[in-house]
C-alpha cells in the first residue's frame, strides 16, 4: 500500500470512525485494541533485544515515541538484526501475525480453531505475497516471521501433523500470544470463552506455558473490552483462569507493579519478579540451556510485564506502551500486548503515533479492525442462535427454562 492510499484510508477512517472515534463501543474497544498493538510493536520494535540501560545510553534517555533503527543506516547489515529495518514506525511480525489472523477470521465468520489455522493461517504465510515493512520490500509473510512461526509451515504443510498437536515440539515462547488479541475481540466481554478458543487455536503452534500464555492473553483482552473494566479487573480475570508457572508469574509481577505509579521505577522491580519464571536468562541475547524448554513451573516474561505495566500505568496507553518499550528484552511483544490491553480498555492511542505507524509500514490500521468488529456481531449472532437452540433441546430433554 502505498503512502498516499494509506492517506486517503485515514482520511475516509475519520469520517466513518475508522481514524477517529469510532461510532460504537464495539467498534472503539476493537479499533483500540488493534490500532494499539500495531503502534506497541513498531515502538518497540527498535530496541528489541536491549536492556533498559543500553537502551538509555544509546537514544540519551527513555525512549519517548518512535525511534530509527538501533544500528542507523547500516540496518541491512548490522548484526544481529539484519536483514530487518527496524525503527522508523514499522511494525514487526507480531502486527503481521495478527492481521494474519484476522483474515482467517474474516474467511471462515466464526469461532476458530486448531484446523482453521492449518486450513487458513499457513496457506496465507505460504502463498500470499504482502508489503513487509521491515523488508521494505513485498514478501512471503513466511520469509519475515521467526522460526518458531515457520515451525506452523513445516509441521502443519508439510508434516501433516493432527494441528491440535502440532504445537508440541516446538520452542515455548511468546510466538502463539503476541497475535492472540483477535480471540479476544471476537469474545469480547467473555473471557472465559476467549481462553478456552485461543488455547484450542495455538495447539497448532505451541506447547506448555507458550499456548498457555495465548489463552490468557486472549482472556486479558476479552475482559478488558467489558464495561467498566479496569486493569486491576483485567489482571483478576487473568489469574482466574491462567495455570501453573503463567498463574504465579502473573501474580508476582502484578504484586510489584502495584506499587509502582510511574515505569521508571518499575523497570527493575519487574524484572526481578518475572526472573524466576523466565527460563531465558538474564542475558536476552544469550539464552540459557533451559530457554524455551517446556515446564509447569515457568512463564513467558511477555504477558506478566505486559500486565505488569498496564497495572502500573493506570491502563493508560502512552504510559503502558513506553513503560513496555522502555523495559527492553522482547519489547515488541511486549508493547504489542500492553498496546492492545490498553486499547482495549478505552485508552486512546495517540493519533500522531498511530498515523506515523500507517505511513511508515504503509498498512491500514484500521480496516483489520472494522472487518474483525463485522465478523464479531456475526458471530456473536450465532453464538445467541445457538444457545437458543441448546436451551430448547434441554428445556424438551425436561430442563427448566431459562430465557424467553
Amino acid at each position: 500500500m502505498t503512502p498516499e492510499v494509506v492517506e486517503q484510508s485515514q482520511k475516509a477512517g475519520e469520517a466513518d470512525g475508522r481514524g477517529g472515534p469510532a461510532p460504537h463501543p464495539l467498534a472503539e474497544r476493537i479499533t483500540g485494541a488493534l490500532v494499539g498493538a500495531a503502534v506497541g510493536d513498531a515502538l518497540g520494535g527498535p530496541v528489541e533485544g536491549y536492556s533498559p540501560d543500553q537502551i538509555a545510553e544509546r537514544h540519551g534517555g527513555r525512549v519517548q515515541g518512535i525511534v530509527g533503527p538501533w544500528h542507523g543506516d547500516d540496518w541491512r547489515t548490522a548484526r544481529p538484526i539484519a536483514p530487518y529495518h527496524k525503527g522508523d514506525g514499522h511494525v514487526t511480525d507480531d502486527t503481521l501475525l495478527t492481521h494474519a489472523l484476522i483474515r482467517v477470521y474474516d474467511r471462515v465468520r466464526d469461532h476458530l480453531d486448531a484446523y482453521a489455522i492449518a486450513e487458513h493461517l499457513v496457506p496465507d504465510l505460504m502463498t500470499e505475497p504482502r508489503w513487509i515493512p521491515e523488508l521494505q520490500a513485498e514478501a512471503l509473510p513466511l520469509h519475515r516471521v521467526f522460526l518458531a512461526e515457520k515451525w506452523l509451515v513445516a509441521r502443519l504443510a508439510y508434516g501433516h501433523v493432527d494441528p491440535r498437536e502440532a504445537g508440541v515440539g516446538n520452542i515455548v515462547n511468546c510466538g502463539a500470544a503476541m497475535y492472540m488479541a483477535p480471540v479476544g475481540l471476537v469474545n469480547a466481554a467473555a473471557p472465559e470463552t476467549a481462553y478456552a478458543e485461543a488455547l484450542d487455536i495455538a495447539g497448532a503452534h505451541q506447547s506448555s506455558y507458550g499456548r498457555e500464555a495465548a489463552g490468557v492473553f486472549a482472556a486479558a483482552v476479552a475482559a478488558a473490552t467489558t464495561p467498566g473494566a479496569t486493569p486491576d479487573s483485567v489482571v483478576a480475570a487473568s489469574l482466574s483462569l491462567a495455570k501453573d508457572g503463567t498463574r504465579t508469574a502473573i501474580e508476582a509481577v502484578c504484586e510489584v507493579a502495584a506499587r509502582h505509579r510511574d515505569f521508571e521505577s518499575a523497570l527493575g522491580p519487574l524484572r526481578a519478579a518475572v526472573a524466576p519464571y523466565d527460563t531465558v536468562g538474564a542475558d536476552y541475547r544469550a539464552p540459557t540451556l533451559a530457554a524455551r524448554r517446556p515446564s509447569r513451573l515457568h512463564s513467558i516474561e511477555e504477558l506478566p510485564i505486559a500486565l505488569g505495566m498496564l497495572l502500573v500505568a493506570g491502563g493508560d496507553f502512552r504510559h503502558a506502551v513506553l513503560g513496555s518499550v522502555n523495559y527492553g528484552r522482547d519489547c515488541d511483544s511486549i508493547a504489542t500486548m500492553a498496546g492492545a490491553l490498553a486499547g482495549a480498555l478505552g485508552s486512546p492511542v495517540p493519533e500522531d503515533w498511530s498515523q506515523a505507524v500507517a505511513r511508515a509500514s504503509r498498512l491500514d490500521l484500521w480496516e483489520p479492525a472494522r472487518a474483525l468488529t463485522e465478523v464479531t456481531r456475526e458471530v456473536f449472532a450465532r453464538d445467541v442462535r445457538r444457545r437458543r437452540a441448546h436451551e430448547l433441546a434441554f428445556t424438551a430433554l425436561g430442563g427448566r427454562p431459562c430465557s424467553d
